[in-house]
């Protein structure tokens, strides 16, 4: 494949990562509006974010071991017509449990592109560092923009159309999509199993937790973590598990999904709470709403394509996980404090935002610099996993919070910044600083 059709399918898949993560953000904007049509309770609207994210992560393991033995690109091309099929089902919904329901199929579709894509980007990139470090981080960078600028995205369809329109979007866009797949490479399957107990335990013990969390419904948490066991058992005596459990003891591994998964648990409840504090406390519409929250977008995209990659070359991946946190901490904090958006909501989020850019590349990158070739495809895949469980747990836990207190949105964000100064005492403490020179190597 010529240079220049390579860095075309980057493209591609960075267009496909940056729809994947925008589709857990689009309906931001939209929550109120849903909730009043098709009836969500408070505490249950936090199901159109986590329907998606808990198929989504709960099925990534399966993705990625559907694409090595399908072929990447057919998986590509599935995930996106099921994303497309779980898109109308959202769009068409009347009631609260079709559109948790279009929202999970969407997940599944979703849980299928990711892999997939970034498979193939080691395939176009894989054979030279230099140039996989550059493709690493225009993908990099398309999942949290891709995640912000769906607020803005959401806003305006929301304001000028309907809230079915967030969805009913993806399907010109899946065609499209659809039809520049002839771009990337194509690559042969291989023989092997399918581990579904373990894709199903897993999937269904994250739900189970995340409901108990929400609920306060201790049967199904005890019910969750006994599949999260089942989940464990699985890969300890499966043939061919999701996630062999060798793959922890490569160095870095566990302290970068924890990393991750914190990361995740802070930012999330971060941005879904703002969606609802610009709209019920300031009395932004759909439009300013997301508008509000576009600086967000402009200052992630500026970190973490001009500015981290550098930083992570010259410090390395703790110092930056480590300060990200901190800084993330500090602009969630700041969100606390009675104000308006000019005095108090654009300049913590602007904070956040600088904070969410130091981290995430970083811990995405230390997850796989210690792992074989081999099993680089299976390290990426545990650390995204890790994220969304982690931004799923934690929107669980600060719902619980935010629909116990009667003192507005403060709780919730004061949860989700102790949650990032947890991340960043716990990277201190037990992550471990490679040499720059290892850094290097992979960026």
């Amino acid at each position: 494949m010529t240079d220049n059709k390579r860095w075309w399918a980057l493209v591609v898949l960075a267009a496909a990562q940056f729809m994947v993560i925008m589709d857990t953000s689009i309906i931001g904007v939209a929550l109120p509006d849903m909730q009043r049509d098709l009836g969500f309770s408070p505490g249950g609207l936090q199901w159109v974010f986590n329907a998606y994210v808990v198929t989504f992560g709960g099925l990534l393991l399966l993705g990625g071991r559907l694409a090595d033995l399908f072929g990447a690109r057919r998986v590509f091309v599935t995930g996106w017509a099921v994303l497309i099929g779980g898109s109308v089902v959202a769009a068409a919904a009347t009631t609260a449990w079709v559109e948790v329901a279009g929202r999970a199929v969407q997940g599944v579709g979703g849980a299928l592109i990711a892999p997939a894509a970034m498979t193939l980007l080691m395939m176009l990139f894989g054979h030279n560092s230099r140039e996989l470090g550059k493709a690493m981080a225009l993908y990099g960078a398309a999942a949290p923009a891709g995640g912000t600028a769906g607020v803005f995205l959401g806003g305006v369809i929301t304001e000028y159309l309907s809230w079915p329109w967030v969805f009913i979007i993806y399907i010109p866009i899946g065609l499209a999509t659809l039809a520049a797949t002839r771009l990337l490479p194509a690559a042969a399957g291989r023989r092997g199993s399918v581990d579904l107990v373990g894709a199903v335990s897993v999937t269904a013990g994250i739900a189970l937790v995340v409901y108990a969390i929400v609920a306060t419904n201790w049967p199904a948490g005890i019910a969750g973590a006994a599949l999260l066991a089942l989940f464990l058992l699985v890969q300890r005596t499966a043939r061919n598990p999701l996630m062999p459990l060798r793959i922890w003891r490569t160095p870095g591994l566990a302290t970068a999904n924890l990393a991750m998964a914190l990361l995740g648990a802070a930012w999330i409840p971060m941005w879904y709470f703002l969606n609802l504090y610009l709209q019920q406390s300031l009395g932004y519409g759909a439009f300013a709403g997301g508008a509000a929250l576009l600086p967000m977008t402009v200052a992630i995209m500026i970190f973490m394509i001009g500015i981290t990659a550098r930083l992570l070359g010259r410090f390395g991946a703790k110092p930056l996980i480590v300060t990200g946190l901190a800084v993330l901490a500090a602009g969630v904090a700041g969100l606390q404090f009675t104000g308006g958006f000019v005095t108090n909501v654009l300049p913590a989020s602007l904070v956040a935002a600088v904070g969410m850019s130091l981290a995430y590349i970083p811990a995405m990158m230390s997850a796989m610099s210690g792992a074989r070739p081999e099993e680089a495809g299976l390290a990426s895949g545990i650390v995204n996993t890790t994220y969304q469980v982690g931004s799923a747990l934690g929107l669980a836990a600060m719902t619980a919070v935010f629909t116990s207190q009667t003192s507005g949105f403060q709780p919730a964000f004061a949860g989700a910044a102790v949650v990032a100064v947890i991340g960043a005492v716990l990277s201190a403490a037990f992550m471990r600083k490679p040499a720059v020179s290892e850094v290097e190597s992979t960026i």
